[in-house]
């Protein structure tokens, strides 16, 4: 049985490592279910205080992949109406236009946003940038805690 589970349990952090990149799968709480398959096997015993910091790190990765793109507008200059538009154009990216729609939504939703709040083309553009640009982080730092975990995974196993 612990085969099976170390077996599951990698193919788990492999496919949250992909789920980092891939709008459709959540990343990280996958890897973080891998560790938990390894954790119930008889060969690997994580502490409780291991595991809840694990979550702890997994539930503040779900946060920050909202929240950075709209930082990422109020730092390249974007009002309120960006921070919003980029919102609601990650959201409904992700849940009208997959796959495609997670990487464009922050991106037009936050340019529509700085539209309708009466900016220029430019300063909307601007903005969309930042929402980008705060996409490919929040990407970056998902696929972070995966490769972290997958660290782990591979350490408590030698």
């Amino acid at each position: 049985m612990d085969i099976l589970l170390i077996i599951l349990g990698a193919i788990c952090l492999l496919v949250g490592l992909a789920g980092s990149i891939l709008p459709a799968l959540p990343g990280p709480p996958l890897s973080y279910a891998g560790l938990l398959l390894l954790h119930f096997t008889h060969r690997v015993q994580f502490s409780a205080g291991e595991l809840i910091v694990y979550g702890i790190v997994v539930l503040l990765t779900l946060v920050l992949d909202y929240l950075i793109p709209v930082w990422g507008v109020k730092l390249w200059k974007g009002t309120a109406w960006g921070s919003w538009g980029c919102l609601i154009g990650t959201l409904g990216g992700l849940f009208i236009f997959p796959p495609w729609g997670i990487l464009m939504g922050p991106l037009v939703g936050a340019i529509i946003g700085e539209l309708i709040g009466g900016k220029g083309m430019a300063s909307s553009l601007r903005a969309g940038f930042g929402a980008f640009a705060g996409f490919l982080l929040s990407t970056v730092l998902k696929v972070g805690v995966c490769l972290w975990f997958i660290f782990c995974f591979i350490r408590a196993l030698l």
